[in-house]
């Protein structure tokens, strides 16, 4: 009977404490943007003087302004912008610049890397980039920024990250610079079935979010041939099987062919480039669901900017060859209707410029709802975020951005983004200059 007592004494204690602790609870804080303009991003509809109630984090309600009740709330006024939900670019590699090329990125360090890592997070995020996934950093230094940016150190956009970057001995995600007296290797190499399982492990244990392989060579590394598939089918089944089991999703670097068609049957989620496709392989994805993150507005600033670019020749020549036919072969893609998420690869170009991409998309034959539709609910979709981030509803975070003009005619207004609020904190506000 004691015990008996004493058990009933501890849940009447527990209750109280629970209760005592709820209603001490600090009030949310609420946040009400008036917006001149409204982008329904499902539905490419256009609401007018449309209020945003937000409490910490989070979207309480959309709806008329006259529905709103803002006593006690921080009141933001954007009577003449366009608000849409935060930007998402499905492939980023925040810790690297454009300088960090061939021999020069033997220079950095990894708490090198990490700096840069910390700036070019800044800048992306004061684009109108809100989440990123980062697909590739030296020694977990994009594990290191993420979790800076969630504890609130540095400022920068929510970040999904990889970590190493899967890859075999002598491909696209080895070190292939120095000779064989310095044994270097990449971090994220493994030949083999077995080996392969153990690596989707090792950098899951490390910190990645999702697992990204090279399933064929690239543009940026020496030695290899973007052309030509790198990993076996089996290989990349294990990687996709294994990664899938703990929960994470596998992009692939591929811009071969017969890299694509393997890396899309093999159950990979997404694609990364494809700048080589062909039919066959445009005609898998779209039979798989593949994801296709195109990375296309790389061409044009390397076109526009080669002349002024230290670059070695084995990059130069390569650069050349996808630059040829990249974005015909995107837009092939685009018209027999293949998954698309918004993607750039920035850092092979300045980090802050995400938004040009856009341009490229409509240029190749979306409307401008498609291109942005790229970088919300579809990038959303990819990234497994659909039911917190993409688009303005109550429940989600208060992810959102805000733009002079309509999109919804000039999709460049995209590159000059004036307002910025991610987690319902403003992180830049250029209307009240």
């Amino acid at each position: 009977m004691k015990n008996a007592a004493r058990v009933v004494l501890g849940l009447i204690l527990v209750t109280t404490l629970y209760v005592s602790a709820q209603t001490n609870a600090p009030a949310p804080r609420r946040v009400i943007v008036h917006a001149g303009h409204v982008l329904d991003v499902k539905t490419g509809k256009t609401l007018d003087n449309q209020t945003i109630t937000i409490d910490d984090d989070k979207i309480v309600s959309i709806g008329s302004a006259s529905d709103a009740k803002s006593a006690g709330a921080t009141v933001i006024d954007l009577p003449n912008a366009t608000v849409l939900p935060g930007l998402i670019d499905s492939h980023t590699h925040i810790t690297f610049d454009p300088k960090s090329l061939g021999y020069e990125s033997l220079g950095i360090s990894v708490p090198r890397e990490a700096l840069i890592g910390a700036k070019n997070a800044r800048i992306t995020l004061e684009a109108g980039f809100t989440t990123v996934r980062n697909v590739g950093a030296s020694g977990y230094s994009d594990v290191a920024l993420r979790d800076a940016i969630n504890d609130g150190d540095v400022p920068g956009p929510r970040m999904l990250v990889s970590g190493a970057a899967l890859g075999i001995t002598g491909g696209h995600c080895d070190d292939n610079l120095l000779p064989y007296a310095y044994h270097q290797q990449g971090e994220g190499v493994a030949d083999g079935v077995a080996a392969v399982q153990h690596k989707v492990r090792e950098v899951i244990k490390y910190g990645a979010d999702v697992i990204k392989i090279c399933a064929t060579g690239g543009v940026m590394s020496k030695g290899d041939d973007p052309n030509a598939s790198q990993f076996t089918m089996e290989e990349m089944k294990m990687i996709v099987s294994e990664a899938h089991r703990l929960g994470r999703k596998v992009a692939a670097h591929a811009h071969g062919a017969e890299g694509v068609r393997w890396a899309s049957d093999a159950g990979v989620d997404s694609i990364e480039h494809g700048h080589l496709m062909d039919d066959a392989s445009i005609a898998t994805l779209k039979k798989n669901g593949t994801y296709l993150v195109p990375t296309l507005y790389l061409m044009d600033w390397n076109r526009e900017n080669m002349s002024q670019r230290h670059v070695p020749d084995y990059i130069a020549r390569k650069m050349e060859m996808v630059t040829a036919v990249g974005q015909a072969n995107a837009k092939k893609a685009f018209a027999a209707g293949v998954k698309i998420a918004f993607g750039t690869d920035a850092a092979v170009y300045p980090h802050g410029l995400n938004a040009h991409e856009f341009g490229v998309y409509v240029r190749l034959g979306m409307t401008p709802l498609q291109a942005i539709q790229t970088a919300t609910i579809n990038a959303s979709d990819l990234l497994g975020r659909s039911t917190t981030i993409g688009t303005l509803e109550p429940g989600k975070f208060a992810d959102l951005i805000a733009v002079d003009g309509d999109p919804l005619k000039d999709v460049t207004t995209l590159e000059h983004v004036k307002f910025v609020m991610k987690g319902g904190e403003v992180v830049k506000n250029a209307y009240t200059k």
